[in-house]
């Protein structure tokens, strides 16, 4: 199995130093040869595409943050696994301890995000994590 190193950016950066950013670190990775991992960014879902043009020919890939388990409706302010796919991603990200706390995402919901974005081509990653609280009362384990 391939190591993947991914930085998920979270609610971070607005588009110029977004596009300077993931520029830049596919400006540094050009030409240096395999560095024997997978790379991966998830910026926010409205500086996918933005990004997606500035990763063209690049080795770097690029992801979502999640994605809604329908395919469309009226779902205000989500993306669906065909959009992300759509925009050039190849991963999302699904079941963040975040979205579970703050969104009271539970399992069912994140398999089903699993399997919309495997319908689209997309690779899941399937976070199992823990709180922050979990992790500072030694629970993390």
């Amino acid at each position: 199995m391939r190591p993947l190193i991914a930085g998920n950016w979270k609610m971070n950066k607005l588009a110029p130093d977004a596009a300077l950013l993931a520029g830049g670190l596919a400006e540094r990775r050009q030409g240096q040869g395999d560095p024997g991992c997978d790379i991966l960014i998830c910026p926010p879902s409205i500086l996918v595409s933005r990004i997606a043009a500035t990763l063209t020919n690049s080795s770097i890939t690029l992801g979502g943050q999640d994605c809604h388990a329908a395919e469309s409706g009226a779902h205000t302010g989500d993306i669906s696994a065909a959009m992300l796919a759509d925009a050039g991603c190849s991963y999302v990200i699904v079941g963040h301890s975040e979205r579970r706390t703050d969104h009271d995402e539970g399992d069912a919901l994140v398999k089903a995000k699993a399997e919309a974005a495997l319908r689209h081509g997309l690779i899941a990653i399937v976070c199992v994590g823990e709180t922050l609280d979990e992790r500072d009362g030694g629970q993390a384990l």
